[in-house]
């Protein structure tokens, strides 16, 4: 019995690294691809691509829900030899990638080429945002993506107003420490109130009515185009978000994304402000990366004394800790699936496919695949101190590429800092959903039952 798993691990290491020799497109059968719907793809779209429900994700954690899929795509590399697969989804065939070199080709192709969604302005958040803020092409694309790299400073580790930005982290976080115990419900109020004040300014700071609206329209967004009929009232609803951005937008002070991005040179269609819709949607998403990156460090006293070092040692950067939450990221990310459609001709693994091709990674999968990644199941932050592990194409939190997320490194530097604030006079002695550090980690944990023990230091 040794033998033979150790047989099929071997399979599965050789068709992650050793290309596959094909002639022709390799199909999925249709029990193959029933499967993969019903484990992959079904699961995925209950749970919700825009805002995830908190139900759905409380039953995925009680049966592992991300084993089946895990077991599904490990069958499908090993029966085609890690070749890129077409299966019939639910909107159309998609191909899945499994081989490094078409990872690499994935993450390397420019946008113009293998884009972020469909050219049809009538699916993907379009109805999330009529104006087209994320579904966007071609010059206009462009364009926004620019103020985005401008605003959010993608390119470096510290913010130019890092310091405004840490300011409003240390205001808000005592909120956080007030009890022996801290809970999803606290994180998620004192993280909305440093993402409003990041995003406008402190008069948003207690704008519950605007993150309101922004979630009823991310609910709407979650079901796609069986809202034809909602349209109006989401584009009414929009409507009202955007003027309460305007609203402000006219004083916020210099340091809030809205007044950075009215400070970027823009073209008549461009809406810089519109942006802000994107980035609270980002930024509202914060609040699970530090809820889930706390209960490891709870589970792991000597990673959690590590932190502890490093928020001490006074560096703004706090490089242990950002490592924590990039392994809290690749065991728990925020997209487990990286989906884009090809605008042109393209070739995977050999074989042509036609423009429109939908092409997913499911990189959640990929970042806990123990044929390639070391510990894949466990919690190591250290694998992101070594050098260039940011861009090692087998763990992609923010992706990579031309599709890699502008905010990665604000988002880093908000999620440490908050985490920074709770370690700074306080241990965390204990947590619930229990982790087990010497097993596997789960495939997913009950985000919203997260509660911590404090005790002061």
């Amino acid at each position: 019995m040794t033998e033979s798993r150790t047989e099929n691990d071997n399979t599965a290491r050789n068709a992650a690294t050793l290309p596959p020799r094909v002639t022709g497109p390799v199909r999925a059968g249709r029990a193959e691809a029933l499967r993969f719907a019903a484990t992959h793809t079904l699961p995925a779209f209950v749970r919700g691509f825009v805002n995830a429900r908190p139900r759905v994700v409380a039953a995925y954690a009680a049966i592992n829900q991300p084993a089946w899929s895990a077991a599904t795509l490990r069958a499908m590399r090993a029966r085609h030899g890690g070749a890129p697969v077409l299966v019939r989804g639910l909107s159309g065939p998609v191909l899945v990638l499994f081989y490094e070199a078409d990872l690499r080709q994935f993450f390397t192709e420019p946008v113009r080429t293998l884009a972020l969604d469909a050219p049809d302005k009538n699916k993907g958040l379009t109805v999330l945002e009529p104006t087209g803020v994320i579904c966007s092409h071609g010059e206009l694309r462009e364009e926004r993506r620019k103020i985005n790299d401008e605003v959010l400073a993608g390119d470096r580790p510290l913010h130019p107003a890092c310091a405004q930005y840490q300011g409003i982290v240390e205001e808000e976080s005592p909120a956080l420490t007030r009890r022996a115990t801290l809970d999803f419900v606290q994180m998620k109020q004192a993280t909305g109130r440093i993402s409003r004040r990041v995003a406008f300014g402190d008069r948003a700071a207690g704008d519950e009515e605007l993150t309101g609206w922004l979630s009823e329209l991310r609910d709407a967004a979650n079901w796609m185009s069986l809202l034809k009929g909602r349209n109006k009232a989401d584009r009414a609803l929009y409507a009202k978000a955007t003027a309460r951005f305007e609203e402000y937008a006219a004083d916020a002070p210099g340091h809030a994304l809205v007044a950075r991005a009215l400070r970027c040179p823009a073209g008549a269609d461009t809406d810089p402000l519109g942006q802000a819709h994107h980035w609270l949607l980002a930024l509202d998403g914060l609040v699970g990366v530090i809820a889930r990156t706390l209960l490891l460090l709870a589970a792991h006293p000597a990673e959690q004394d590590a932190a502890y070092a490093d928020v001490e040692s006074g560096s703004p950067e706090l490089p242990r800790l950002r490592a924590c939450v990039q392994e809290s990221l690749r065991l728990y990310p925020l997209v487990p699936d990286l989906v884009r459609v090809t605008r042109g001709e393209t070739v995977w693994g050999g074989v042509r496919h036609p423009a429109g091709t939908s092409v997913l990674v499911p990189i959640g999968f990929h970042q806990r695949d123990d044929a390639r990644v070391p510990a894949a199941d466990l919690f190591v932050p250290g694998r992101w101190l070594e050098a260039d592990a940011d861009r090692d194409l087998r763990m992609a939190p923010f992706s990579h590429g031309g599709g890699r997320c502008p905010g990665d490194q604000l988002g880093l530097l908000l999620t440490s800092a908050v985490c920074a604030q709770v370690l700074r006079g306080h241990r965390i002695v204990g947590g619930r959903p229990a982790v087990d550090p010497h097993r596997p980690l789960p495939g997913t944990v009950d985000t919203a039952a997260i509660r911590l023990r404090l005790a002061p230091r």
